[in-house]
């Protein structure tokens, strides 16, 4: 309530708070004596609506004004991302983690990009809602085979310049299937459907390479961290001919390497047989040459000795001939003069042979064949005969 007000002093009649309509009356007033704007009333004071206090008013907006713009340019970069700052839409600069500022709008902006976060992208199937993408999972193998191929890629963002200037559809997940999607394709389309099925990793890595090759040719500023397979299988309508085909490679597999365990082991039995066989002939030709040598050796000296004394050569060879004979046999017939024939029985002959049968028993389980003892050879029993 102003001083001249011809109710200052007085008690509100009704006693109860100021009326709102003049507490807002005065409220405008003073914003615009602020300002350098006319006071209503009529005893309005001289000096508030001059131009210095229009001129002050002025420069205070102002001056706010371009505080709150300057205070615009500052913001704050995460340890995890990049910063890409834009001079009128153009890339400037990429700042680091931590405060930073930049030239307010409209002359700069900021794109923070998050360059640490490992990205997921879906190719064949969606994760969220567990729905097969037909379209993009049926792939053409090299032997002309559709199969369903469902993988997913993991990559993360090194260039946050080339990330956000140079991904032409906008969403980087679009961007990643459709390169990843034809990098699949391309190696599946250079595979065999066996391979695919079997091999399931080694195509994997074949794809995570090539997207590599793809990505860092268009220049996306894009990682490929890992490549997986989660599902490969033909279509539905010859799944059961597949499988039967799938068990009878395997079928086929294990045979083989049954047939190769056993060749590995019957082989070296062979060579360890013949090796044996061998041997055994090479010492049978050496104990037939050495006995023949021996026999020939003997021979010519019995040559000597017949030609000295003829007679009693035939008569030691006789002898020795019935000995050797003789000590073979188990039985002996004695013919006399007066027609009766005696059988005679050589009881220490036979316990010898008992006894060598014994001792021969042991000899054959170690292998060791015993010989036995040869009579005395013609030269030598004629040497006894003739110190005799």
């Amino acid at each position: 309530m102003a001083w001249n007000d011809p109710n200052w002093g007085k008690k509100n009649n009704s006693g109860g708070p100021p009326d709102l309509d003049e507490l807002w009356r005065r409220f405008n007033e003073r914003v615009s004596g602020l300002f350098g704007g006319k006071r209503r009333g009529p005893n309005l004071p001289s000096g508030g609506n001059t131009p210095v206090n229009r001129a002050n008013g002025a420069l205070l907006l102002i001056g706010i004004i371009l505080v709150i713009w300057i205070g615009s340019g500052f913001y704050i970069v995460n340890p995890r991302e990049s910063g890409v700052v834009l001079r009128f839409g153009k890339a400037a600069e990429i700042t680091l983690p931590g405060p930073r500022w930049h030239l307010p709008y409209p002359i700069e902006s900021v794109e923070i990009v998050d360059t640490a976060q490992v990205r997921v992208t879906e190719v064949g199937y969606r994760q969220n809602d567990k729905t097969k993408q037909q379209h993009e999972a049926a792939m053409l193998t090299k032997d002309k085979n559709i199969i369903n191929v469902q993988f997913a890629v993991q990559y993360s963002v090194t260039d946050p310049k080339n990330f956000l200037f140079k991904n032409r559809v906008g969403e980087d997940a679009v961007y990643v299937r459709q390169v990843a999607e034809s990098a699949m394709r391309e190696v599946v389309g250079k595979t065999i459907v066996d391979d695919v099925l079997s091999k399931s990793t080694e195509v994997a890595n074949q794809a995570g390479k090539l997207m590599q090759t793809m990505f860092d040719l268009y220049e996306v500023g894009v990682t490929v961290a890992n490549v997986t397979i989660n599902q490969v299988q033909p279509p539905e309508q010859v799944q059961d001919a597949f499988n039967d085909a799938i068990k009878a490679d395997q079928d086929r597999e294990r045979q083989k390497n049954e047939g190769e365990a056993y060749l590995k082991d019957i082989v070296p039995k062979a060579e360890g047989a013949k090796q044996r066989l061998l041997q055994e002939a090479e010492g049978y030709k050496q104990s037939l040459i050495a006995r023949a040598e021996g026999d020939a050796s003997r021979f010519k000296s019995l040559v000597g000795e017949y030609n000295k004394a003829p007679g009693v050569t035939r008569d030691r060879l006789y002898i020795d001939a019935m000995q050797q004979i003789y000590s073979s046999t188990t039985k002996v017939l004695v013919d006399q003069k007066g027609g009766n024939n005696l059988l005679y029985l050589p009881l220490d002959k036979l316990m010898q042979r008992v006894t060598e049968g014994q001792v021969a028993a042991p000899a054959k389980a170690t292998g060791e064949t015993p010989r036995p003892s040869e009579p005395e050879s013609g030269r030598d029993a004629l040497r006894n005969r003739e110190g005799r």
